[in-house]
C-alpha cells in the first residue's frame, strides 16, 4: 500500500468520525437560551472532541508528507512515528523535524495525570485536558520548516 492510499483512507475515517459525533448531538428541548445551559458541558466536551481530531489529522497528515514507503501502519501515532524513523535514517526528514520531540514527551505524561487526577477532582482532569490540547492546537511546524530548507538545498 503507497502513503496517498492510507492517508485518503485515515481522511475517510476521520471524517465518518466527526459525522457520527454530529449525529449524536442532541437539540435542547426548549427555544430560550437558559435551554442551553443543561448541554454545555456536553457540548464543550465535543468542541474539544472536535479539536483532538483536527491535531491528530493534521499531525498524521505532515508526517505522511516525510515518508517515501510506508512499510508498517500503526495504531498509534507515536508507533507510526517511531516505525518511520526506523524505516529511514537516523537522519531522516521526520527525525531532523522532530528533534527533541518535546510536545512528544509531555503528551504521555499529561494524559496519566489527568487519569489519575480524575479520582481527586473532574476538574483538575479536565483542566489538564485543556491543557493538553492547548499545547497541541497550536499546528507543528517542524516538518514545513525542514521542508523549506530542503527545497532551498536543492536549488
Amino acid at each position: 500500500m503507497n502513503k496517498s492510499r492510507l492517508e485518503a483512507f485515515s481522511d475517510g475515517v476521520l471524517a465518518i468520525i466527526i459525522t457520527i459525533m454530529v449525529l449524536e448531538f442532541k437539540v435542547p428541548h426548549g427555544v430560550e437560551l437558559v435551554d442551553l445551559k443543561p448541554l454545555l458541558p456536553k457540548f464543550l466536551s465535543y468542541i474539544l472532541s472536535f479539536i483532538y481530531l483536527g491535531i491528530y489529522w493534521n499531525n498524521h497528515h505532515h508526517m505522511m508528507h516525510t515518508v517515501r514507503p510506508l512499510l508498517m501502519a500503526a495504531i498509534a501515532y507515536y508507533t507510526l512515528q517511531t516505525i518511520i524513523i526506523k524505516t529511514h535514517r537516523p537522519d531522516s526528514l521526520l527525525a531532523r523535524a522532530i528533534g527533541k520531540d518535546i510536545k512528544g514527551k509531555i503528551s504521555p505524561i499529561l494524559y496519566v495525570l489527568a487519569i489519575g487526577s480524575c479520582w481527586i477532582s473532574q476538574w483538575i482532569a479536565a483542566f489538564l485536558y485543556v491543557l493538553f490540547t492547548l499545547i497541541w492546537l497550536i499546528p507543528d511546524k517542524r516538518i514545513e520548516v525542514i521542508f523549506k530548507d530542503q527545497k532551498i538545498d536543492k536549488q
